[in-house]
């Protein structure tokens, strides 16, 4: 009598043939995640409550500073209010993402698709501006005579609405995969599901080299030349504050550089995973199931996910102008800081004057 073993041995192996057709049927491993699971529901929760608040308040901060004392005249100012709203739509799906990986999807199956679609449109749209604003700023100052003529209004408002076509567009993907399953370890679950193993590894293929080379090669290479052309144009000029500008730019590379390349690498990796075994990375192919590129995911992404949320803050704080304005803010509700801010505004005024623009050296 067979055993139980060979049984199993037999559906894992056996081969069926029908009229006219040939069917193989291989074995299915599923990966055992537990590890990596735990590992997520203990860091990740906290995590993204933490930066959705710290988010929420200084996106908001930034929103009020706009609100109140500029206007969305200016080119600069209207790619920060994007970014700025770019990274709150991606900070509203975090309390989704905590609750999720604190138990299990309670929110249903509509809502599974929308909180991960904004999550990626907001992810991809965050980067894809900040690299705009790169690039105006390279404009501004390598070619500020012939730039003065094309950078108006309508120039700000076609690119803006260019970068959310195309974050919208890559997340297409991501709103239709996305669904609800029951599973009997790890209750309800959001994922990518409804193919194959093969088709899903397509996809998911599609999302890594879209992710490595649409949101990380292209930006991180125009970020580079603009900076790199910005600063030797910043030499060759009587700028009072030559260093400290040049400071800035070095700042603003090296933490862009920080914070997305270990995620993307990490990306490349998975990727390359997935073609040399054929499979997704919940499924085996050769015996591995990728744990560490797992656990790596985890850790390089929420670098990539800090950076996106507190982007505007760090690139107005280090603006004269924000500094001002946030000055006049707290002066308002601390009145021993108001004769300070007179003075700071009444030097800054005698000594030169300034752009119209949050984002400066």
């Amino acid at each position: 009598m067979a055993s139980f073993e060979d049984i199993l041995d037999f559906f894992n192996t056996t081969e069926y043939e029908g009229t006219g057709d040939y069917i193989k049927e291989e074995p299915v491993m599923l990966c055992d995640k537990t590890a990596v699971n735990h590992f997520g529901t203990r860091l990740l929760p906290t995590f993204y409550y933490v930066i959705f608040l710290f988010s929420l308040l200084g996106n908001g901060l930034v929103l009020c500073i706009i609100y109140k004392y500029e206007k969305l005249s200016t080119v600069t100012n209207v790619f920060l209010l994007n970014l700025v709203i770019s990274d709150l739509v991606f900070t509203f799906s975090l309390p989704f993402w905590a609750s999720y990986y604190s138990s299990e999807w309670i929110f249903g199956s509509g809502v599974c698709k929308l909180v991960s679609g904004i999550y990626y449109m907001g992810f991809y749209s965050s980067i894809l501006f900040l690299t705009l604003m790169t690039f105006d700023r390279y404009l501004a100052v390598v070619h500020a005579v012939t730039a003065a003529k094309s950078r108006r209004l309508t120039y700000a408002m076609l690119s803006s609405i260019a970068v959310w076509a195309v974050s919208i567009l890559a997340t297409i993907k991501d709103f239709v995969l996305h669904d609800v399953r029951e599973d009997s370890r790890y209750g309800v679950l959001c994922e990518e599901l409804g193919y194959s193993k093969d088709v899903m590894a397509v996809w998911q293929l599609v999302g890594y080299y879209q992710q490595f080379v649409l949101f990380f090669l292209v930006p991180l290479g125009v970020v580079i030349y603009c900076y790199v052309r910005i600063t030797l144009r910043i030499f060759h000029t009587r700028m009072k504050e030559k260093c400290r500008a040049v400071k800035l730019i070095f700042v603003i590379i090296v933490t862009f550089f920080i914070c997305w390349t270990p995620f993307n690498v990490v990306i490349l990796l998975r990727a390359l995973h997935i073609s040399a075994n054929g499979t997704s990375g919940s499924i085996t192919g050769s015996g591995s199931c990728g744990d560490e590129l797992d656990y790596a995911l985890y850790i390089t992404r929420n670098i990539a996910i800090l950076y996106c949320c507190v982007n505007p803050v760090f690139y107005t704080f280090v603006g004269k102008k924000f500094q001002s304005h946030f000055r006049r803010l707290l002066s308002k509700h601390i009145p021993c800081l108001k004769t300070q801010v007179l003075t700071s505004q009444s030097s800054r005024t005698t000594s030169h004057r300034s752009p119209q623009t949050l984002y400066e050296y």
